[in-house]
């Protein structure tokens, strides 16, 4: 039996249709929830594995090639550090620590699990990414290191698998913390009821105005900066470190454009960042043969849960003794592992008002030290284990 959807004319309408579908029912609460990401994986695999798409085709090449690194460009031009000034002491601590505590744990465990897994050293360095900055910074770290698709489908996989009931437990959190005697006790440090209105805060997700001028720069910038990094790439750094210079450069430039005033100007840049991830991660779920899956991820599922396990009860720990407030210590962690976004929407379902913005700060932190730092882990793991 062939396939429904198997030529370049059938496939890309096809992903398109997919990707335009999960960012319209964003607009009901429980895919809101979920999330665009998550949606388009799931729709991939659903329509893989019933055979409803090809495996393979060259389209996915295509996207793969142009869209991957287009996005990174894009979600990072709308990075603005000056709101980082934003940030008080408590919110600062927390996040750093987000990532410093994902870092930690995925060393250590990588020194167990990565021996175990086809290229572990990689998957150590897209899992920091993933859970500093969520999908974005996964997808950048595996294209610099150069993991194969197979990879890079069984570590999505595994990320969706267990990250869906953690964010879950995320979005309930506020609920089950706030009502918990036990936690008030052994943790006293949270915001009065007063505290949590901010009567100047903007609503999420709110309607963006932007043009098609916008678009037109936003796309040359972000291009341009793709060549520039790839060429740069190809001219300064051995061969061995060319995918992982690239993917360095290419945020380092992004970063440093998006601190142009006229850049700052520009509408679009993230929606225009999320169509372009949106198509590769449809292609991510096209990928994720559920037989396959079952059969040869299990210790990469087990090393993800181990991951976000430990490194949740380490922030949680370290936060207490600095006596940061837990509310912070749920966005911040809710921000790295996920994103900003949903650090924020946590922040709101909980009626945390006034912590709406600090979750987007804290998610924008995360998403601009994953690529650094999940690619410093990878060489760590690598060298550790002397893969």
């Amino acid at each position: 039996m062939l396939p429904l959807f198997n030529s370049t004319e059938t496939l890309l309408p096809f992903i398109l249709i997919i990707v335009a579908f999960a960012m319209w029912v964003q607009r009901f609460k429980v895919f809101k929830y979920i999330g665009p990401a998550m949606t388009v994986v799931v729709t991939g695999i659903v329509c893989i594995n019933f055979r409803i798409v090809a495996p393979w085709s060259d389209v996915y090449g295509v996207i793969i090639t142009y869209c991957v690194p287009a996005a990174i460009s894009l979600y990072l031009l709308n990075m603005d550090m000056s709101q980082l000034k934003k940030l008080g002491r408590e919110p600062a601590i927390a996040i750093i620590v987000a990532c410093a505590s994902v870092s930690i744990i995925a060393v250590l465990l990588g020194l167990i699990f990565a021996p175990l897994i086809p290229e572990g050293w990689k998957v150590a360095g897209m899992f920091v990414g993933t859970y500093t900055g969520g999908s974005a910074n996964l997808t950048a770290i595996a294209v610099g290191l150069g993991a194969t698709e197979d990879t890079i489908a069984a570590a999505n996989a595994s990320d969706y698998v267990i990250g869906m009931p953690t964010m879950l437990l995320m979005f309930a959190s506020p609920a089950i913390l706030g009502a918990s005697k036990w936690w008030q006790r052994n943790w006293p440090y949270r915001f009065s009821k007063e505290e949590y209105v901010d009567n100047d805060s903007s609503q999420l997700l709110e309607d963006e105005k932007w043009n098609i001028i916008d678009i037109a720069i936003l796309l040359a910038i972000a291009f341009s900066i793709v060549t520039a990094s790839t060429l740069i790439a190809n001219k300064i750094f051995p061969a061995s470190f060319t995918g992982p210079g690239r993917i360095l450069l290419l945020s380092t430039l992004s970063l440093i454009a998006a601190q142009i005033p006229a850049v700052k100007k520009l509408r679009g840049t993230f929606n225009l960042g999320l169509f372009f991830s949106l198509q590769y991660l449809v292609i991510i779920g096209f990928m994720v043969n559920i037989q396959n899956f079952l059969g040869s991820a299990m210790y990469m599922t087990l090393y993800c849960l181990s991951v976000i396990v430990s490194c949740i009860l380490l922030h949680m720990i370290i936060l207490r003794l600095f006596k940061v407030k837990y509310e912070y210590m749920v966005i911040s962690i809710t921000g790295a592992i996920a994103e900003g976004t949903s650090a924020a929407l946590v922040a709101a379902g909980g009626g945390w008002k006034n912590l709406v913005g600090a979750g987007i700060l804290m998610g924008l932190i995360g998403a601009m030290a994953g690529n650094y730092l999940g690619i410093a882990v990878a060489y760590i793991v690598k060298a550790l284990i002397g893969a």
